[in-house]
């Protein structure tokens, strides 16, 4: 089974090293491999490119449709881990989309690179197998808030998230647009009971100057509820770009 992948801005496979610029590995080094397709739809996804393809109507605060050809790349778990592994990283960020999508690739490709770390980026509404999950050693789980557009039904999955909740590995994070959605924040904690020093506040946007905009209010919720507040170090390292 070969791995659906995102594109660079090349064309090629959307696989990279950077420094980490998210949650609780952020500035780590690390190697990136980005997979196309997603089961959600956000409206300020800021890589509507691994889903959101001419003929799909869901909807997206820019309304591009990306031509699916041009921004899908298939490779096999062989090929995807030697150009990972040529990259000399210790640590491997596997994103999409949600790569979950597509775990039994992944597993076979992480046979591939026995050694290395591995961190999976997941919307948290797919169970991963076992066999991949042998593997991961982190879990960033960003489920998503009713201002990403999703309906709740698809998007906060009550048994998923509750595994997540007491999975050791699992670090939450939330997209943060405005005040009041920190309050759902707040009420999913308590319903599920999420340790606040495992819970990180992201303010949402592309630009430098609108994630300090809002981290000025953020940081003060993040003080007050306990909650790791996410800086977003490739907007303000490289922009908003693909293969930072």
């Amino acid at each position: 089974m070969n791995l659906t992948l995102a594109t660079d801005d090349t064309g090629g496979p959307e696989i990279f090293a950077s420094l980490q610029g998210e949650g609780p590995s952020m500035g780590l080094p690390v190697a990136f491999v980005r997979l196309s397709r997603c089961n959600l739809a956000c409206t300020w996804c800021d890589t509507a490119y691994t889903w959101r393809f001419e003929g799909d109507n869901r909807p997206h605060r820019d309304g591009i449709a990306f031509e699916r050809k041009a921004n899908q790349v298939t490779l096999s778990p062989a090929e995807t881990a030697a150009r990972i592994a040529a990259l000399g990283q210790r640590r491997l960020v596997i994103t999409g989309g949600e790569p979950l999508l597509q775990a039994g690739a992944l597993a076979e490709m992480l046979a591939h690179l026995p050694d290395i770390s591995v961190e999976i980026e997941t919307n948290g509404t797919v169970a991963p197998p076992a066999r991949l999950d042998i593997r991961v050693d982190q879990y960033n789980v960003s489920p998503k808030l009713a201002h990403s557009g999703n309906p709740a039904d698809l998007a906060l999955i009550p048994e998923r998230l509750d595994a997540w909740a007491s999975e050791p590995r699992a670090f939450l994070k939330f997209v943060i647009a405005a005040p009041a959605d920190v309050d759902e924040v707040l009420a999913l904690q308590q319903r599920y009971r999420f340790r606040p020093e495992r819970v990180f506040l992201m303010a949402e946007g592309t630009e430098s100057a609108t994630q300090r905009a809002r981290q000025a209010w953020l940081s003060d919720l993040c003080l007050q509820h306990g909650f790791r507040m996410s800086d977003r170090l490739h907007i303000h390292l490289y922009g908003d770009t693909r293969g930072t």
